[in-house]
């Protein structure tokens, strides 16, 4: 049976390794243990973990500025895949985001991981041509 529940930070070790293993996922500098738990403590009760006998079988992070919701590294195990685990995890995450009065939430999907994009427009998410992603880092820091 699959359980369901919050993330905390006592799950850094299994969420990030589980991270590491799914393809499309890229960890940087910001998931260290520290930026995570500020991240959780900012965005308290709406990144969720899958577990099936304690083992972390599914993670994602999710939070919100006060005006957007943003999805990041929704990962399920090889192994546990096509069982829905992903869209209950969103669904949970977008349900907590809501209760906070947050009715809109964006993702970022790495241009060359072709499932990640698949998974997210079979379950209704829609690219937005409008838009052209930016960024920029702080001097010596690239892999924040």
């Amino acid at each position: 049976m699959i359980n369901y529940r919050k993330m905390t930070i006592a799950d850094y070790d299994a969420v990030t390794a589980l991270w590491q293993q799914t393809e499309g996922v890229r960890l940087r500098d910001s998931d260290s243990r520290p930026s995570l738990g500020a991240y959780l403590a900012r965005n308290p009760g709406t990144s969720f973990v899958a577990e099936i006998d304690s083992e972390i079988v599914g993670a994602v992070l999710c939070g919100h500025d006060g005006r957007r919701g943003y999805l990041y590294h929704l990962a399920v195990a090889k192994t546990h895949r096509k069982q829905h685990i992903g869209k209950k995890l969103v669904e949970l995450a977008l349900t907590a985001i809501e209760q906070q009065g947050i009715f809109k939430v964006m993702i970022a999907v790495n241009a060359d991981n072709f499932s990640g994009a698949d998974f997210w427009k079979h379950t209704g998410w829609k690219p937005r041509p409008d838009l052209l992603f930016m960024e920029k880092t702080a001097d010596g820091k690239p892999n924040a």
